[in-house]
């Protein structure tokens, strides 16, 4: 069969059809996003613990540029550990309820163009790149939270597949800066509409690293047959 390009409308006709459930390994991330927020809101409403949980949570497991700066951290590994925990802490139940929707509306059409594991590995490095891009370009002394480096980091994925795609094919790469356009404006609408209490630093770095690691997971088109 000739090898035509596996575009993402495809992606979304493969998981519609093949994919019509979760993946479990977007389930997986799902639930480690659900649970912890779960469990700090029980707190913040007095089902257990105490209100002071999520501010804990926060100081051990948020992303703090401080301690990449000499601040003492509150346990051995802190320093590197939060590079990965952020990500699964969350600013309230709004926070992660979007997140998980989005994580599970670009996943899953992702997997079935690389796969569960390539996908658990895509998301990882997306996040390592949300630390690293926030670590480097952030100012504010604030923890930095949420799972949104992966969830760009997946978004930079789906470009960079559709930009190889429409490349190999010769056909117009107008799509591709349409979607970056999309990112690029949903971001400053967020900055505007947080009072400028956005991590956009982590937003670019998960995208920047998802588009690298998309080319190294999966440098070509896929041949249908």
């Amino acid at each position: 069969m000739p090898n035509t390009p596996f575009r993402p409308t495809r992606w979304i006709q493969a998981a519609r059809q093949g994919l019509a459930i979760v993946p479990p390994v977007v389930l997986a991330l799902m639930v480690l996003c659900l649970v912890p927020e779960l469990i700090l809101l029980g707190a913040d409403h007095g089902l257990w613990g105490g209100p002071r949980w999520r501010q804990v949570a926060y100081g051990w497991g948020g992303f703090w540029p401080g301690l990449l700066q000499g601040w003492r951290p509150n346990w051995p590994g802190q320093p590197w550990a939060m590079f990965a925990t952020y990500a699964f802490l969350h600013g309230g139940f709004p926070h992660m309820a979007g997140n998980i929707v989005t994580l599970a509306w670009v996943g899953t059409p992702l997997v079935a163009r690389v796969g569960q594991w390539r996908l658990a590995a895509l998301f990882a490095v997306s996040v390592l790149g949300g630390g690293i891009g926030y670590a480097a370009l952030a100012t504010a002394t604030v923890p930095m939270v949420g799972a949104s480096g992966g969830l760009f980091g997946l978004a930079g994925a789906w470009a960079a597949w559709d930009y190889i795609d429409r490349f190999t094919a010769a056909e117009r790469l107008w799509p591709v800066a349409r979607l970056v356009a999309v990112l690029i404006g949903l971001n400053l609408f967020l900055w505007w509409a947080m009072n400028g209490q956005l991590a956009w630093q982590t937003h670019l770095g998960g995208f920047v690293a998802g588009w690298v690691a998309a080319l190294i997971l999966d440098p070509r088109p896929r041949a249908r047959g």
